[in-house]
């Protein structure tokens, strides 16, 4: 985990920023899907926060995030003046994609929020971190789910592969197979890399949206992109990842984790994992 004092004055008393969360997330635990998202009137200090985040995070993404994120970052061109409504996000990506934001309480069972992917819609949080830790959220926010998710899925090719493991895990029955579905996510959509000339670019939502990781993904062990590898991997989500996977390309990534999306069940899944090497 990484806390920061960059931006003390931005820190809020621990029982404030729980009593704003769940306030924001009220909102979305009555929300009707189909319905208009509901604006959430942002205070000054959650508008710092969110330009001081996003724009720390920009200046390391021209260094070390995937040239193909950074291009779906510009299509979907989400300001860095001050925390963005969700259903502006939502409309914006519609129209470039398909895919379409639905506010979420917190964090939402994977196959719950994965299997919406299917159907194009993606589950997003409203609030943001708490200021006293500006970059690194030990869950999901808003600042998360727009920067690092709703930038790729701006993208046709990133969207088509977060169509495919919606569909994955729509089709899977079994826990086992659910979970595994799960770990190839995180590898690759939350965690993954693309190779560069000059070392592996992140292109996984989760490191892009955390300044800390982006400046510590590089240090850790980092693999060929490998699905029956992942299945002998295990991971934290509550921490920076020690171990990584990096396609050679995003066609690589397309032909690895998309074919395998595409065409798995639940009886290749068990016999992957029961592969001992």
């Amino acid at each position: 985990m990484h806390n920061s004092s960059d931006a003390p004055s931005l820190a809020a008393e621990p029982s404030a920023y729980r009593q704003r969360r769940d306030e924001i997330a009220a909102r979305a635990a009555d929300h009707v899907l189909g319905e208009p998202i509901p604006e959430v009137e942002y205070t000054d200090a959650e508008h710092a926060l969110w330009r001081l985040v996003s724009e720390r995070l920009a200046e390391r993404h021209r260094h070390l995030a995937a040239p193909e994120f950074r291009d779906a970052a510009e299509r979907l061109g989400v300001a860095t003046d001050g925390v963005p409504q969700l259903q502006d996000v939502s409309d914006r990506l519609d129209r470039l994609t398909g895919f379409r934001l639905r506010p979420a309480a917190g964090v939402v069972p994977f196959a719950l929020f994965c299997g919406s992917l299917a159907d194009e819609y993606f589950h997003s949080t409203q609030y943001l971190r708490d200021g006293a830790t500006p970059f690194y959220s030990t869950e999901p926010d808003i600042l998360h789910e727009v920067i690092g998710h709703g930038s790729a899925m701006a993208d046709d090719r990133f969207a088509a592969l977060y169509r495919l493991a919606g569909e994955a895990v729509r089709r899977v029955e079994s826990e086992t197979a659910v979970q595994f579905v799960a770990k190839t996510f995180w590898f690759t959509i939350e965690c993954g890399l693309l190779d560069a000339a000059d070392g592996p670019r992140a292109y996984g939502a989760s490191i892009v949206s955390s300044y800390g990781e982006l400046e510590h993904f590089r240090s850790a062990e980092i693999r060929p992109l490998d699905i029956a590898d992942m299945a002998r991997v295990d991971y934290d989500i509550t921490q920076y990842q020690t171990t990584l996977y990096s396609a050679r390309s995003l066609a690589h990534l397309e032909d690895v984790a998309g074919e395998f999306w595409a065409s798995c069940d639940d009886t290749s899944i068990e016999k992957l994992l029961a592969v001992d090497i």
